[in-house]
């Protein structure tokens, strides 16, 4: 997904002509194809962990959906743009139920409604949602690995806002910046900075010892960057401008930016002190281009690289989608009356349904989307 919203960047920069343009269409198609076959979820999170529904990814797959349906318009792909955007507009539109969680021992622990989750499974049999199931947690013993999915949050969430699916003031976002803040936060010398998700195991033990494929998850400068952009979006620049200024403390003194930096007690004689570089990777290149990102965007007043459809089309114009699709990596077993079911497949086939216990009997083809799927739409 994001080499489309690359394109889609250099295309609204005006660095790339009508020409260049066309040029890399067949790229931006084919990869419009793979997020459609392979999504709504992700085999593998951001952080190279665990598999199902998350936040972060599904945020970039809609904006990217909807920015390849922009491109394929002036390229004269109509009929691709269209489903496209149908697509973007059904997964928008699942984004709670997959990975939202309401009442809640924690959300009644920390007084809010709900929050949006870490990552939830990709199926669950009989679940009334997602979140009702089990994630793996990495970097723990085997006795400690599994966690319901309602219990884990993380700041992933923010990219529902950094890219334009929802508003800043939305109540949910609140409501889980809330539960990121009385979970992760970590206040420390330069300013707060926030760790991945609870219960991470990624980081050195709480004497100081190397990680050794356990330990404790320590504070990401990056995740300042991201909570940084995410105060610019809305609208308090100060607040934008202080966390920068955290970001940049968190540096050594070569000015690297590290992976995680200590959040404990000093411990001079493994080199480990509170707020500075810990024995994490440094440079994380990720982290530095999230500093650069957050200088232009303080340059811009905005949020430089947000996509603009996903804030029209889903903020300003309120789109909803008239589908709720089933495949095989979504059996979905309910859906709103007045929908229309969506049949996704690999491969051509034929349904064979009734809506009224099989006193009457459709045969309905799927048809070629030209994104290497099949869809049957039953009403």
């Amino acid at each position: 997904a994001f080499p489309i919203l690359l394109v889609d960047l250099l295309w609204r920069e005006g660095a790339l002509g009508d020409h260049e343009l066309r040029r890399f269409w067949p790229m931006v198609r084919r990869a419009a194809a793979f997020v459609v076959q392979n999504g709504p979820v992700t085999g593998q999170d951001r952080w190279e962990e665990d598999g199902g529904f998350s936040p972060f990814t599904l945020a970039v797959e809609i904006a990217a959906l909807l920015a390849a349906a922009d491109l394929g318009d002036h390229v004269d792909d109509a009929a691709g743009a269209g489903y496209l955007r149908e697509t973007a507009d059904l997964w928008n539109d699942h984004i709670e139920r997959w990975i939202y969680a309401a009442g809640t021992p924690l959300a009644r622990e920390v007084g809010v409604d709900g929050y949006y989750v870490r990552i939830a499974p990709p199926d669950v049999a009989d679940g009334a949602s997602p979140v009702d199931g089990f994630v793996p947690i990495k970097n723990r013993p085997p006795d400690r690995s599994l966690e319901r999915a309602a219990s884990v949050v993380s700041p992933d969430a923010l990219a529902l806002v950094r890219f334009g699916l929802r508003a800043a003031d939305d109540p949910r976002i609140r409501d889980t910046l809330k539960v990121i803040d009385a979970l992760l936060k970590v206040d420390l010398p330069a300013g707060p900075c926030w760790r991945r998700y609870n219960g991470d195991g990624y980081g050195e033990h709480e004497d100081g010892a190397p990680f050794d494929g356990t330990g404790i998850g320590r504070p990401w400068p990056l995740l300042t960057g991201e909570r940084a952009h995410y105060e610019l979006a809305a609208g308090n620049r100060a607040g934008a401008e202080a966390l920068l200024r955290a970001l940049e403390g968190f540096a050594s003194d070569g000015h690297l930016l590290p992976e995680q930096v200590w959040d404990g007690d000093d411990l001079p004689e493994r080199e480990l002190f509170r707020g500075r570089p810990s024995g994490s990777a440094m440079p994380l290149v990720w982290a530095h281009a999230e500093h650069i990102k957050l200088l232009r965007s303080l340059r811009d007043g905005r949020v430089f690289d947000m996509p603009p459809q996903t804030c029209r089309r889903y903020q300003i114009e309120g789109v909803r989608s008239s589908y709720s699709c089933w495949r095989l990596n979504h059996k979905c077993r309910t859906l709103a009356a007045g929908k229309m079911l969506r049949l996704e497949l690999r491969t051509p086939a034929v349904a064979h349904w009734s809506s009224d216990g099989w006193r009457s009997i459709r045969d309905t083809p799927t048809r070629p989307t030209g994104f290497g799927m099949h869809v049957a739409d039953l009403a």
